[in-house]
């Protein structure tokens, strides 16, 4: 057994049959400024390191199989979580199918988990502010509902998907412009909430408290997690606010 672990463990109340994990910077191969457990290929760190690292992380998390990579963009689009002969390009998948690992690559965006509560579907999500302000995790449970025989309960509150908002930059780090509250708050005046003015065009944006305003709009009231920054938290997290040229932490999860 480790004795360091090298991963969160999301504190949900999920299914047995549910596991779900984030891996930390630490435990790996790479070096310089992809210290250490890098999985990403797209950072320009060097490829065999991260090949290693993520057979370490398979590894260390026993997954059932290799995880659906996705090529990210910023976007709203969630997919079927499968392998392809290329990278599916989304910033979210789901799967139904047991031993089928979703997974997602963060630095400071929030990545979010979502299971249903008979274990039956899983989802991760990549919430960068962009994909968060398109829809992202409304895309997502829409798909998720549309496969899985999902009715709102009393008094509209969904009671049959839990949600885990994994590490991402924090509300006192997370800088952005006048342009980004507006637009959030554009969409709808709850998102003001989410945002604190700094002067001179510039607020701070708590980019957990956007993806739980998001999810009270959809009914959703079991949500978790939600407590870490990216940002200040070095030893532990990548940050690409922080250091601009870094590595990524996986946010995994799968169902037997």
């Amino acid at each position: 057994m480790n004795k360091t672990k090298h991963w969160l463990v999301p504190d949900w109340p999920a299914p047995a049959n549910i596991h779900a994990a984030t891996t930390l910077r630490t435990g790996g191969v790479s070096q310089g400024p992809y210290y250490s457990l890098n999985p990403a290929a797209h950072v320009n760190d060097d490829a065999e390191w991260v090949r290693n690292n993520r057979r370490i992380i398979r590894d260390m998390l026993s997954l059932p199989a290799e995880p659906v990579w996705l090529d990210q963009v910023h976007s709203n689009r969630v997919v079927k979580a499968e392998k392809t002969a290329f990278l599916q390009q989304a910033d979210a998948s789901y799967t139904h199918q047991s031993g089928v690992v979703c997974a997602v690559m963060t630095a400071d965006c929030l990545p979010v988990l979502i299971c249903s509560t008979d274990g039956t579907q899983v989802a991760a999500i990549h919430g960068g502010w962009r994909g968060l302000l398109a829809g992202v995790i409304s895309n997502t449970v829409i798909t998720m509902q549309i496969h899985h025989n999902s009715q709102p309960c009393n008094g509209g509150a969904r009671r049959d998907f839990l949600v885990w908002l994994g590490p991402a930059i924090g509300p006192d780090c997370f800088e952005v412009g006048s342009e980004v509250c507006d637009a959030f708050v554009e969409k709808s005046a709850e998102f003001s909430n989410a945002f604190r003015e700094q002067g001179k065009g510039k607020w701070l944006a708590d980019i957990y408290q956007l993806a739980r305003i998001e999810l009270a709009a959809l009914g959703i009231a079991n949500v978790y997690g939600g407590t870490s920054c990216t940002f200040t938290e070095h030893e532990r997290f990548y940050s690409y606010r922080r250091d601009t040229q870094t590595g990524r932490m996986a946010t995994l999860i799968w169902r037997e």
